[in-house]
């Protein structure tokens, strides 16, 4: 083979892969309707987009704001106060609809336990495969889960996304991902705005310890 077509050849194996490559990336990136369903039937609606391991949740029972997820980092936006606050605490969905590994999701639902402080008493992520179903058209991996607080769930793990498509509670409530649309994210919407203070309730407790507001019980 003559050397300029061996290279002309090695030249559109990477084009090729990276193609490939480009689209994996690509398919990571969605939005969708996040749906919750209580007991008896109600349902409520938020909004999900997803870039990567890049996360933005509007959860239909916390209307105040939003989460965003940006690797190791979670907090809680207020757009009405112009703030933003470490998410410690936060919603089960913020801890759960997250990208995760299909084989091992427990993995990532430990770390943002750890993370928000829901796993603070030692609790863990328990997870057990069940099969492969599919969902919506879509081929998913179902999960029994036992959180760190001693829930359990069953979840469907999308396979191409990495990423949590249905959840279904013991009390017979349920969260779900629907109108789900593949194309790239605007990256202004994994930001906190420009502008936003950072609000730290431990400086406001520690604020009001020293005012006439703070009231100290006597020994008895």
């Amino acid at each position: 083979m003559r050397p300029y077509l061996l290279i002309g050849l090695v030249i559109m194996s990477i084009l090729d892969s990276l193609a490939l490559f480009g689209a994996a990336a690509k398919s990571r990136e969605f939005s969708a309707e996040l749906v919750a369903i209580d007991p008896h039937g109600n349902s409520t609606k938020g909004m999900l987009n997803v870039a990567g391991s890049k996360v933005r949740m509007e959860t239909p029972e916390v209307t105040t704001g939003f989460f965003l997820f940006m690797g190791d980092s979670a907090y809680f936006v207020r757009p009405g106060q112009r703030t933003f606050m470490d998410a410690k605490q936060s919603s089960l969905l913020a801890q759960i609809f997250i990208p995760v590994d299909t084989e091992t999701p427990c993995e990532r639902w430990q770390a943002m336990a750890n993370l928000s402080g829901a796993a603070d008493n030692g609790g863990e992520w328990r997870c057990d495969r069940v099969a492969d179903e599919t969902v919506g058209g879509r081929g998913t991996v179902l999960f029994t889960a036992i959180s760190p607080r001693h829930r359990s769930y069953s979840i469907w793990i999308d396979k191409e996304f990495n990423f949590p498509l249905r959840l279904e509670a013991e009390d017979g409530s349920s969260y779900r991902l629907e109108q789900i649309e593949e194309k790239p994210q605007p990256p202004g919407l994994f930001m906190v705005p420009r502008g936003y203070a950072k609000f730290d309730p431990r400086k406001l407790i520690e604020r009001l310890k020293q005012s006439d507001v703070w009231v100290i019980e006597p020994p008895r």
